[in-house]
């Protein structure tokens, strides 16, 4: 339905304009604007990450009950309200109010996220669909990044205040343009009729003891990893260990961010010969590669390091766009039809553990600059050999070989 497609991605790029216009604000404000300590602020949102841990496990039941649709459209709406008691936040207990209703509100939409975007691609692999939609929130994210970076250097309180109200604005606004331009999409995501769904406790049992699915989390926990690393390790290591310009941290962030943004689609046509299995397997390597040659650049001169380092991105990012849609339409293909919901609401957690182990990784580099990397490469080269456990016991259609669109 292309008018369905179309009011998704209207939806998820106003979603993400406004996303990074003020994540990457949410601690300064904190501390400039309410006034906490680093560490009462890092505290509070670290309180939100762990509360949101709780939400995959009820999102599924809530999906089967209501439809991808209503659970996305819902979660935006409490992101909506948790960005905007960061507006009312004068004292810790409301900005830790502020970041558990954010961090459960984003739990909650990527627990449907993926649902929704299979239901609106209809019968088609969903490979497309799935790097399409990772473009355009790369995209629109970056623009608000880079907004967010201008009122850093250019404005006061004020302006992290326009930037919280603009993304409270641009969660209602995302919801209301899902709600009336998908019609009823996305609401027939109940497999079963009502009344005949099966209970949770079952829909979680049946998930723990599939073992292919659980591999499939697990590797992707592992190939996760990098990219949260990334984030939050490769700062550290490029201004605190190699000592480069501080502007470097932000160019490589927006070099991968503008790659995957403008280049996804085409790396998938000029893979499309891959299966989902062998393309994941080729990102995972090239990102063990990548974590060697970054660790290298402790052992270069530091004339040489900057433009290393953004070479050294440019492997991540290729890796990215070979990995990021499979990885996603994989575990939507693997999942049974009866219990996708339940089983895309688990598969969230391999991102939520990777974004909660990120930190603790990057916190080696206290012992010595190579350590991290040794953790992260270790973490991808294992999901290789794991990829081929999963290979052999996932259905034979999850395997697929991506579309051509």
């Amino acid at each position: 339905m292309p008018g369905g497609r179309a009011a998704l991605l209207i939806a998820f790029g106003i979603d993400n304009l406004g996303s990074g216009l003020f994540l990457p604000l949410t601690l300064v404000f904190v501390t400039q604007v309410v006034g906490l300590t680093v560490a009462e602020a890092g505290l509070s949102v670290m309180i939100g990450t762990l509360a949101g841990l709780a939400v995959p496990a009820v999102a599924g039941s809530l999906v089967d009950r209501v439809g991808e649709r209503a659970v996305v459209i819902a979660a935006q709406l409490l992101q909506a309200v948790g960005a905007g008691t960061y507006l009312l936040a004068h004292g810790i207990l409301l900005v830790v109010a502020a970041a558990v209703l954010t961090a459960a509100g984003q739990q909650l939409f990527y627990s449907a996220l993926f649902g929704l975007i299979a239901d609106t691609a209809g019968d088609d692999p969903k490979d497309h669909a799935f790097t399409v939609v990772g473009m355009v929130r790369a995209a629109t994210f970056a623009i608000g990044a880079m907004v967010a970076g201008a009122l850093l250097s250019t404005t006061g309180p004020t302006g992290y205040r326009w930037a919280i109200t603009v993304d409270v604005i641009s969660f209602v606004i995302a919801a209301a343009v899902l709600a009336l331009g998908l019609g009823a999409l996305g609401t027939s995501s109940p497999a079963l009729p009502k009344g005949t769904t099966p209970p949770s406790e079952v829909v979680i049992s049946r998930v723990l003891r599939d073992r292919p699915y659980l591999a499939l989390i697990a590797v992707t926990t592992l190939f996760a990893l990098s990219g949260d690393f990334f984030l939050v390790g490769v700062p550290v290591y490029s201004l605190e260990v190699l000592r480069t310009p501080p502007w470097l941290p932000g160019a490589l962030l927006t070099l991968i961010t503008v790659m995957g943004a403008t280049m996804g689609t085409l790396v998938l046509r000029w893979t499309r010969r891959w299966s989902r299995i062998k393309a994941m397997q080729i990102a995972a390597t090239a990102t063990t590669l990548w974590c060697a040659a970054s660790a290298a650049a402790a052992l270069l001169p530091s004339a040489w390091t900057t433009g290393y380092l953004l070479g050294c991105a440019v492997l991540l990012a290729a890796a990215q766009l070979v990995s990021t849609g499979r990885i996603n339409a994989l575990a939507e293909a693997a999942a049974p039809r009866r219990s996708r919901a339940r089983y895309l609401a688990a598969f969230q957690y391999a991102f939520t553990i990777a974004g909660v182990l990120a930190p603790a990784v990057v916190a080696l580099f206290s012992v010595t600059p190579w350590l991290p990397w040794l953790v992260v490469a270790a973490g991808t080269a294992a999901s290789v050999g794991g990829l081929r456990y999963v290979s052999k016991h996932l259905p034979a259609h999850a395997h697929g070989i991506a579309d051509q669109s």
